[in-house]
């Protein structure tokens, strides 16, 4: 039998990659955007097996709404993907209030909207896949990307709570941390601060580092998370994403030599 997809972001980026694999498996989907236009060429060619959803998942009461219309167009959903998301870019320093709780409000807020959105069909139905969209670069901060990679730790966190409490419900959840893809994140979903001088050495730095590579294609980690969806034991967590494997396991590895290098003055404290 096809699956139910419930999409976030579907309109573009790795979104919009999801569905194409989604619709090509011969499955259906609901793709959510908050623009809904370019996927009209995908709802052409398969009217019966897309519903395209007008949604920001920044304001809960239209999530729900949503998620229960979702329902409604297929009787189910088998597989959430929480992937609609922003950049915030620019030193902490830099951030405004009204950036930082416009950011969250999509980034944090909008996928927890979706999750508890979600999960009373899914418990009732008796089961199915949440995968979580996060990041490579939830494993600690980093300049200019703090704020972002902020939100989408909070969202880790988040996750491996639901995955702990949904689970006895059938329920599977996979924290799926992406790497860098050529999604149009960094241009027409990003939002950047006014730069402090103070930083400008870093800054330059930091773009020299990044360069104008923009990434691999979307459509090459569809393939990955079509396999993940189909898992009869999907792991709790997964980093999309040859190079990021190495960089967050490198990553890992010497927050571990950090703290053992500081063990003895760790264990002077009860507790």
């Amino acid at each position: 039998m096809s699956r139910v997809w419930f999409i976030t972001g579907a309109s573009r980026g790795l979104g919009r990659a999801f569905t194409e694999a989604a619709l090509e498996a011969g499955d259906r989907v609901i793709g959510a955007a908050r623009n809904i236009e370019p996927l009209a060429d995908l709802a052409a060619e398969h009217p019966d097996r897309l519903v395209r959803l007008p949604l920001d998942v920044s304001d809960r009461a239209a999530v729900f709404e949503g998620v229960d219309k979702a329902v409604a167009a297929f009787g189910r959903l088998d597989v959430v993907v929480n992937n609609a998301g922003a950049m915030l870019l620019g030193m902490v320093e830099e951030v405004t209030e009204e950036q930082i709780r416009d950011h969250f409000a999509v980034n944090v807020f909008g996928a927890l909207w979706v999750t508890q959105a979600v999960l009373p069909h899914l418990r009732a139905q008796g089961g199915g896949r949440i995968l979580q969209i996060t990041t490579m670069g939830t494993g600690g901060g980093f300049p200019m990307t703090g704020l972002y990679a902020a939100g989408k730790s909070a969202l880790d966190s988040i996750s491996e709570a639901v995955a702990m409490e949904a689970e006895q419900f059938g329920v599977k959840l996979t924290i799926v941390q992406m790497g860098g893809y050529d999604t149009a994140l960094f241009t027409t979903g990003t939002t950047t601060t006014d730069p402090l001088p103070h930083y400008q050495g870093l800054r330059d730095q930091l773009i020299e580092m990044w360069g104008d590579e923009a990434g691999p294609a979307p459509s090459t980690a569809a393939p990955v998370i079509m396999e993940l969806a189909g898992l009869a034991d999907p792991p709790r967590r997964l980093v999309v994403g040859s190079a990021s494997y190495d960089m967050v396991l490198a990553g890992l590895e010497q927050r571990v030599a950090a703290y053992r290098a500081w063990e003895d003055l760790s264990r002077k404290a009860a507790g």
